[in-house]
This record gives C-alpha cells, structure tokens and sequence, in this order.
C-alpha cells in the first residue's frame, strides 16, 4: 500500500492482454510513458519557446544522471507523462483535460501533491478573471480526487486516518523534516569517501536548487514554477532514502527548460556536442547505477 496503484494496474493489464510477463509489463509500461512523457516535453516547450527547445527539452529529460530510471519497472516515466500533459493543458485553458489527467497523476505517485495546487490554483484564477466557466470548476474538483482517493482508501484499510504515512514512517524511515536530514547527509557525503550514487545525488539537489532560482529569475510561467517549487521542497525536506532523492527528481522537468532554451539557440555543433556528451554520461551513470551499486537508484 505504500505505492500508488496506477503503474503496477497498468502492467498487470497489460499481462492480461498480452504474453508478457509481469516484470516485462512493468517495464514495456516504463518505455511506453517515456515516450509519452518526451512527446509531453516537447510540446510544453514548443508551446512557451519554439519547436527547437521542445526537442531538446525532451532530450535533456533523457540524458539526466539517473535517466536509467525512465526505462525501467519505475513510475517516474508514467508521472512525468501526466505532468508533462497535465501542465501543457493548464497552459492551453483545458480544464477538463487537465483534471483528469491530474487526478490520473494523484494515483501514479505521491509527488502529485506539487501538482495539484498548480491545477487547482490555475483553474481558480480562470474563474475569477471569468476566463473560464463549468470545466474550470470541474478541473478543481476532479485534479485531487486521485491522490485523496487513494490515501483515504490506505486509511480504510489500516483503520488510521494517517495510514499511508504510518507505512511510510515505519516501512522506510521517511517522513518530512523540513531539510534537516537531507543536510545532514549532504555534509556527511562531501565530508568523506563515499560511493559514487551519493556524489552524484548530491550533485543533482544543488544543481535542481541552482535551476529553481533561474526559473524564478527567468519568469517562467507560474504554475511550472508552482509544480517544480513544490517537488523540490518535498524531496529536499522529506527524510531517508538520500541515494534516491535524484530519482525523486527525475520528474521535475520545469527545471531543465531554462537549459534547454538557451541550448536551443547555441550553433548547431555546440548543441550536438554538448547532447552527446551529456548522453555518454547518463550512460555511465546508469551502467554504475545497474551493474555497481547495490542498493535502490
């Protein structure tokens, strides 16, 4: 009950409609949202940008250190995919659109929580300025009903109001903490030998801090800020699993549209360069990831 049921539903359906196996479900399930997701990164980019910074938005998303996680039995490829989607439509004033697509995200992984109050907030201020009529008001009701929903039927099922947060204190270790753990570990890895993963995610968080506050300053729209404000907050503050808090923000694409852009408008052989080398060392990373380290990536 501690992971949300749209990924591991998706592949045990399509165990029913196809040879394959369960792990090989979960995985086809993996490479068919990352496609998607790429496909959604394309067009958010296209859409605030030009066709040119949709590609190599998308193609930044595959090239992360930990993009070995986006072809494997994760949700993260699946979220992405909503999200992506979900904000392109909050951007475009589809409001049933991007309820749904929301409320789909709240069942993918706990993360929706950044996601909803983009949707919510944004539907909110359509009505307001009467931009928007019944399906604005529906986008509001429809984008939490996924993740309340699920929590609520983890309650039933433990009998305690907090139950999905029970199983995660006492199964994991995580909770929230506002940031305390997470400096403390990362001053405990830039303080001694550690492996590489550790290096790595310490790397990822102060990057992802560095790109927040160039968004800011970029004045990207928003509720990208909105949504990528809030992932990292959660994954900054929450406590345990420190190796995979660059997992965890794998799916926080706003990030690297700022990237992107000024990728996009670099000479040709630059952006060639700088993706292929980009490339060989997401390779690297997620070889080391599989075949090295020993525990979650």
């Amino acid at each position: 009950m501690a992971f949300f049921p749209l990924f591991p539903y998706a592949a045990r359906g399509l165990t029913l409609v196809s040879p394959l196996s369960a792990p090989d479900a979960a995985i086809a399930v993996a490479w068919i949202a990352g496609a998607v997701a790429a496909w959604g990164l394309y067009a958010v980019g296209n859409l605030l940008h030009d066709r040119r910074t949709g590609i190599v938005l998308a193609m930044l998303w595959g090239a992360l250190p930990h993009a070995v996680t986006e072809s494997m039995g994760y949700s993260e490829g699946l979220f992405t995919a909503l999200a992506a989607w979900t904000l392109y439509y909050v951007l475009t004033e589809r409001w049933l659109a991007a309820g749904t697509l929301c409320l789909l995200a709240g069942l993918t992984r706990p993360t929706a929580v950044a996601l909803i109050p983009a949707v919510c907030l944004a539907a909110l201020i359509a009505l307001v300025r009467r931009r928007a009529g019944l399906r604005a008001a529906a986008a509001i009701v429809l984008a939490p009903l996924g993740w309340l929903g699920y929590l609520a039927f983890v309650a039933h099922r433990t009998h305690h109001l907090d139950g999905w947060f029970r199983i995660q204190k006492l199964g994991w270790g995580s909770g929230f903490d506002g940031g305390v753990y997470t400096l403390r570990e990362g001053r405990t890895v830039l303080g001694r030998e550690m492996p590489l993963d550790l290096y790595l995610v310490t790397l990822v968080l102060a990057v992802a801090v560095l790109l927040f506050v160039l968004s800011v300053l970029d004045r990207q729209p928003w509720p990208l800020l909105v949504y990528s404000g809030l992932l990292l907050a959660v994954t900054l503050g929450g406590s345990g699993y420190y190796n995979a808090k660059a997992r965890f923000l794998v799916v926080a694409f706003p990030l690297l549209l700022k990237p992107a852009v000024a990728l996009a408008h670099a000479r040709r052989g630059t952006v060639v360069s700088v993706l292929v080398f980009l490339t060989l060392v997401s390779a690297y990373c997620g070889g080391y990831l599989l075949l090295v380290w020993n525990h979650s990536p």
